[in-house]
């Protein structure tokens, strides 16, 4: 924040100009500290994200060259949300957008109308989409690829492009911390990976609300059952419940899980009519806040993970 010119007392009216030059000096340099402070921090690149993971995957590249801040607010619903008139002010005050795209954010095309003169750049590209199978949206990508610790490396290396075409004279900065980060996906994958296949093959058997974790289940080799495949589509109806009450006997999967932003009754149910245990909370489409227990893309993959496989636990 500038210091006001009124916020020191006039040199005029000091007392003895003579004697009080060394902290009048001193005073000028701090207020010329703090402007030119003031002044980087102005022209830092601002980057406005749809929502949290890209968030925190983009800050973690950015560092402190650059001022990252999220649509969607930790725990959010991601798919139908509805932009508010602030959430547009914040957009069009950006010099980039950072944007999922495989139909994701079904709402950005029609959020981007209000800011088209701003730049995007789209995180999945070059990412080979999985399909989802069942529903109205049927053959269309799945969208969460960033499920997969491989397909994230993706998301770092378009998030370091963006940054480096829009501030290239940061450019030294970004591209160190994208292969720090990078660094730290990698070497998070072998530890999960080796977790979930102690989990005896049989069993290897992933039952979801939402079927946001195909990415997931396709680099861990589990097989997968959902209630839905989308959460843009109908969520519980009492088919898609019957439908998994049926999977999960017929295949005695032993445990069944839901996910922190949709409700968990439908899962539960599943999980009292069979038998089978309710594992507990998955984290995919949103990060928590800081003081929760997923405030980073890192610890989403690995509470995941961790909490599959403590599902299958005796």
């Amino acid at each position: 924040m500038l210091l006001k010119q009124h916020a020191f007392p006039r040199l005029s009216i000091i007392r003895s100009w003579t004697c009080c030059r060394p902290f009048a000096l001193l005073c000028l340099l701090v207020t010329v500290s703090l402007t030119s402070h003031a002044a980087l921090a102005e022209k830092k690149l601002r980057v406005v994200t749809t929502f949290t993971i890209i968030q925190d995957i983009a800050q973690n590249v950015a560092g402190d060259a650059a001022v990252v801040e999220s649509i969607t607010k930790p725990g959010a619903e991601i798919h139908d949300y509805q932009p508010t008139p602030r959430d547009i002010v914040k957009a069009q005050h950006a010099d980039l957008i950072l944007w999922n795209g495989m139909n994701l954010e079904r709402w950005f095309q029609r959020f981007f109308e209000n800011i088209k003169q701003v730049p995007a750049a789209v995180v999945t590209e070059g990412i080979t989409p999985l399909p989802i199978r069942e529903g109205p949206y049927n053959g269309n990508p799945n969208p969460h690829a960033w499920m997969s610790a491989t397909n994230a490396l993706v998301y770092v290396e378009n998030i370091r492009q963006a940054l480096v075409q829009h501030d290239p004279v940061n450019a030294e900065i970004y591209n160190r911390n994208a292969k720090a980060y990078a660094a730290k996906i990698s070497a998070l994958d072998a530890p999960l990976r080796e977790r979930l296949a102690r989990i005896p093959e049989a069993q290897r058997w992933l039952v979801t609300s939402e079927g946001a974790f195909s990415y997931l289940a396709k680099d861990y080799q589990l097989k997968e059952v959902y209630l839905w495949p989308i959460n843009a589509d109908e969520q519980g109806s009492p088919q898609q419940v019957r439908r998994v009450i049926d999977a999960v006997r017929a295949n005695h999967i032993p445990v069944v899980f839901s996910e922190s932003t949709i409700s968990d009754k439908p899962a539960k149910q599943v999980a009292k009519e069979t038998g089978a245990k309710y594992g507990g909370v998955l984290y995919v489409d949103s990060l928590s806040t800081q003081d929760g227990p997923v405030p980073t893309y890192i610890d989403l993959l690995n509470v995941t993970v961790q909490t599959i496989a403590k599902g299958f636990d005796q």
